[in-house]
């Protein structure tokens, strides 16, 4: 089989703006999930057992159901109730949903590393929970969070592929139109692929960067 991509040439742009579209959708998303997730770690080691009862219950279900059905439910089934949202603002909401439940167990983990002696400190010093958490806790724990939060911005760019499912035109759903126009399936989706892989390449380099700066610092 001989493959021609100057056939998806002219489509090139339409290409490149679900790109944009997969890029905006996914750093929305990855902002808004780990602010959310922030709390919900944090509340997962709060010395008060309900809430952190509340939080461990949250992450259980935001990882035990599928993305899919996440988003299916706030765009299709929200309208029942009344509230109706836009497709990309419906897609944002879920991904930053199921982010933060991930990005939850990852601060959480990031706190319990820290060591306990930090807390023995910060109660020596007469610091409340708050600002031991806020001024000595979350710094170093960042530390320990970053390759793990990087790995999950990486893994919602390819998960905002599920975005093309509300009809919001990404990059998989430009991929998709593309292939109806030209029948050009294989070359299509290649050429999608090689986008998919450059965003999730440059991400992974500049947050390497990042966390490579901060460990000197």
């Amino acid at each position: 089989m001989d493959l021609d991509f100057s056939i998806i040439t002219p489509y090139i742009p339409m290409i490149l703006t679900g790109a944009w579209f997969t890029v905006k959708a996914s750093l929305c998303s990855v902002i808004i999930g780990s602010f959310f997730g922030l709390i919900v770690g944090a509340l997962r080691v709060l010395p008060f057992a309900p809430a952190r009862a509340l939080a461990a219950t949250y992450i259980y279900v935001i990882r035990g159901t599928p993305l899919l059905i996440q988003l299916f439910l706030i765009y299709f089934g929200l309208p029942s109730l009344g509230i109706n949202l836009p497709a990309f603002t419906a897609g944002v909401i879920g991904l930053s949903i199921n982010s933060s439940g991930y990005v939850g167990e990852i601060v959480r983990g990031g706190i319990e590393a820290v060591p306990k002696g930090q807390w023995e400190a910060s109660r020596i010093l007469g610091l409340s929970y708050l600002q031991s958490m806020c001024k000595i806790i979350l710094p170093q724990a960042i530390r320990n969070m970053l390759p793990a939060i990087g790995n999950e911005f990486v893994t919602l760019i390819k998960e905002s592929s599920l975005l093309s499912t509300l009809a919001i035109t990404e990059l998989t759903m430009a991929g998709q139109q593309v292939r109806s126009v030209t029948y050009a399936s294989f070359e299509t989706f290649i050429a999608v692929g090689v986008v998919y892989l450059c965003l999730t390449s440059f991400t992974s380099l500049a947050l390497q960067l990042i966390e490579s700066r901060w460990q000197t610092n």
